[in-house]
């Protein structure tokens, strides 16, 4: 629908509905009135579990971040690629991870948690291809057991997959790289793979999705010759389930490119892997570190995975160091926006790995309201993740909303108590941590969102020394 000549003229002051959460005060270009009139009320449940935050309480001591969601759910979608146990260490148990075993565990396998973290998946036998779509639609990784299911049985009806509202999140890449490798996809209300025979091909990726990334190469390890995958994702979870594919016989070449090779074998055996530690929580201390720590020592924290981390924060004033494989954050620190060269307004922007990864786009926004200067902060990838600033504009903060994609921030902003909705896991950690910083008493509400990521991050706070009850 194109816009008349006054509407591209106006800049509206809305207030529109995007499923549960809303964005107030929103700046809207090129955007017909009667879009405006459409949004969808919902009414809060009082009864859902929230946290209560006393704000203003330094923080101090030392946390050890869970295993990393999205390396655990692609490396339980790839047990089913073998008829042997597979165990997993450093598995979070959180509700996207235990979505996932319930699914796998209805086509039939075996699921033994045999330690608090560690879960052992038996794929001996898988006796269904159709898949559950309750369980399917809570959570997007149920896209994941397409390539494995494909190179186990040949074929597998899969419904939508659910998951955060962040925006458009495409699966023409997974259909892409499926049907290059010899799949046929029926696409209606539920999608349909079945392959005859998978056959390696030399394929580039129109982009380079992380799901799409490890469809294709799940699919591939077990097809017939040799595959070559181009523009794909290489973030650390993607490199932990090649990684793992290898120790169950799996033949990967530049593990950690944004090229691999990858040669075909008959038969995957089963093994043992430990899941490393979510780069995205790890990066979640840092921030509180620097914006209300005395001193937080994160272990195991694998440094490498956090140099754009260093350079984007670094922007914001915000220091941290490496202590062997864990990364200490100096508290008291007075954070200073950097500006570029000439005085001009920086900007802090996310990009495909190793470039600032998207999920943590949320906790700077946050951080960049607790420190002096202007900063603009770019979300290039999903239209709807810096909705979530409407929130913090409530509490005090000085944002202004230049469009989906960019906000430009006025800091330092003391920021005050309030009782907000967690739109999606980054947003709701930020959003946490913004209470914490705040004057007074806070609550955040629909706090199974954050809980889908992030495993009992309320007792880790309190072990830091934050006043955080869960309710």
């Amino acid at each position: 629908m194109r816009s008349t000549p006054q509407q591209a003229a106006i800049v509206i002051s809305a207030k529109i509905c995007f499923n549960c959460y809303c964005l107030r005060q929103a700046l809207v270009y090129f955007t017909p009135i009667a879009l405006l009139n459409k949004c969808v009320k919902f009414t809060e449940d009082t009864t859902m579990p929230e946290y209560v935050i006393k704000g203003g309480v330094r923080l101090h001591g030392e946390v050890t971040p869970s295993g990393n969601k999205n390396a655990a759910l692609p490396l339980i979608a790839a047990t089913l690629l073998t008829n042997e146990p597979v165990t997993l260490h450093n598995v979070p148990r959180i509700r996207d991870v235990l979505a996932l075993l319930k699914l796998v565990e209805s086509l039939g396998a075996n699921v033994e948690w045999v330690a608090d973290n560690s879960v052992r998946v038996h794929a001996k036998n898988v006796n269904t291809t159709t898949l559950n779509s309750d369980l399917c639609r809570a959570i997007r990784a149920s896209i994941l057991l397409a390539g494995p299911m494909l190179a186990r049985t040949g074929q597998i009806t899969l419904p939508p997959p659910g998951g955060d509202v962040i925006g458009r999140r495409r699966l023409d890449t997974h259909f892409l790289v499926l049907r290059a490798l010899g799949t046929e996809i029926n696409i209606g209300r539920d999608f349909g793979f079945s392959a005859q025979q998978l056959t390696g091909a030399d394929i580039m990726l129109d982009e380079a999705s992380v799901t799409a990334t490890e469809n294709a190469i799940t699919t591939a390890v077990l097809a017939q010759g040799s595959t070559i995958l181009r523009n794909v994702a290489s973030e650390p979870h993607v490199q932990d389930l090649c990684h793992c594919l290898v120790k169950m016989g799996a033949h990967i070449h530049n593990i950690g490119s944004n090229v691999l090779t990858i040669h075909g074998v008959q038969k995957l055996h089963g093994c043992e892997f430990t899941v490393g530690t979510d780069n995205i929580e790890v990066t979640s201390f840092i921030v509180l570190g620097a914006v209300i720590g005395d001193g937080i020592l994160i272990h195991n924290a694998r440094p490498e995975d956090h140099r754009m981390t260093h350079i984007m924060l670094g922007r914001l004033g915000i220091e941290f160091e490496r202590r062997g494989e864990d990364i200490f954050v100096p508290g008291g620190q007075q954070l200073r926006i950097v500006p570029d060269l000439g005085g001009a307004i920086p900007k802090i922007d996310d990009g495909i790995w190793p470039s600032f990864p998207a999920d943590a786009m949320s906790l700077v926004v946050v951080a960049a309201t607790q420190a002096e200067g202007t900063i603009m902060i770019h979300e290039k990838m999903f239209e709807s993740r810096l909705y979530f600033v409407d929130r913090l504009i409530g509490m005090g903060a000085q944002i202004v909303v230049c469009d989906p994609h960019r906000v430009v921030i006025q800091g330092k902003s003391q920021l005050h108590d309030d009782r907000v909705q967690s739109p999606d896991i980054r947003a709701g950690v930020a959003l946490v941590i913004a209470a914490l910083c705040a004057k007074g008493e806070s609550v955040i509400g629909n706090i199974s969102q954050i809980e889908r990521g992030y495993e009992r991050f309320d007792e880790k706070l309190r072990k830091l020394g934050a006043q955080i009850e869960r309710k």
